[in-house]
């Protein structure tokens, strides 16, 4: 059974997710792991910009 989350806890998976795969010791291009992200995560349009923006401004991991 699939269960539906609000977006905003989507995204908040997905910078999770990209942190993560930031600090292995090969990391992706942030841009291709933004767009790994929206798939994985299924992002709007919207969320993929807020994403990208986000990493614009700031450019370290969040505390979890």
């Amino acid at each position: 059974m699939t269960t539906i989350m609000p977006g905003s806890e989507l995204t908040r998976k997905a910078i999770t997710w990209i942190c993560e795969k930031q600090e292995a010791s090969a990391p992706k291009p942030l841009a291709a792991l933004i767009e790994e992200a929206a798939v994985r995560f299924n992002l709007s349009p919207l969320d993929v910009e807020f994403l990208q923006r986000f990493y614009r401004e700031k450019q370290d991991c969040p505390a979890r």
